[in-house]
């Protein structure tokens, strides 16, 4: 629960414009759609997925880590990785099992990125589901456990001689068409209030120095 008086204490470190862009922001997110991905091991792929997922709003980004260690580049990803909520899977080698399965509880469909079997075409994907995408590494793609516990395929049409795109090339393609038809749509495709003032407490947080001194010094203050 959030402390109302803190927040507004914190609030004064802010300036106006900073404070009215958050809001914006938060005003173009969504949780409708989510992003998964599985072992990918080249830290400038997994850093644009994440640089791509701030720019078209999308809130939460989940990492499989079976075989390797995801890591974020700053210098690809431009600091977007603060403004997002990742979840990093990485326990044992169920990770993808794990990640696949809350995902279902949260009420989402999983759909592989695969241009292998008869998937559907990305301009007749279906946006009325809560979905999430799941990329795999280029080449291999995705892994066995995803493909057979799928509830659907998605395609990017491709007319050249090359069968797949780069990892984060697909998820900018993918992620700018689903979420453009959501935002033309009726769907209800916000966050909350109340996750939106989780996530604003959150990056106001974040965008303080010394936060954790600031926040003891009110305690001792309120005390």
């Amino acid at each position: 629960m959030i402390d109302d008086k803190l927040l507004q204490y914190f609030e004064t470190f802010l300036t106006e414009k900073r404070k009215l862009l958050f809001k914006k922001v938060l005003e173009e997110r969504t949780r409708h759609f989510t992003v998964v991905l599985e072992d990918i091991y080249q830290p400038h792929n997994a850093s644009a997925v994440v640089r791509t997922c701030d720019i078209f709003g999308i809130q939460d980004i989940h990492t499989i880590e079976n075989k390797y260690n995801n890591s974020v580049s700053r210098h690809v990803a431009k600091g977007s990785q603060k403004w997002l909520n990742q979840y990093r899977y990485r326990n044992d080698g169920d990770n993808t099992k794990t990640c696949l399965n809350g995902l279902k509880e949260q009420g989402y469909q999983i759909i592989a990125t695969t241009p292998h079997n008869d998937s559907c075409l990305l301009h007749d994907f279906d946006i009325t589901k809560k979905s999430a995408f799941v990329f795999g590494v280029e080449a291999e793609g995705v892994s066995d456990y995803v493909m057979d516990t799928a509830d659907g395929f998605l395609k990017i049409p491709m007319v050249g001689f090359t069968e797949s795109l780069n990892i984060s090339v697909a998820a900018a393609i993918i992620l700018q068409e689903v979420t453009t038809k959501l935002r033309n749509s009726n769907l209800d495709w916000k966050l909350s209030e109340e996750e939106k003032n989780i996530i604003y407490f959150d990056w106001v947080k974040k965008t303080i120095k010394n936060v954790d001194k600031i926040q003891e010094h009110y305690n001792l203050n309120v005390k």
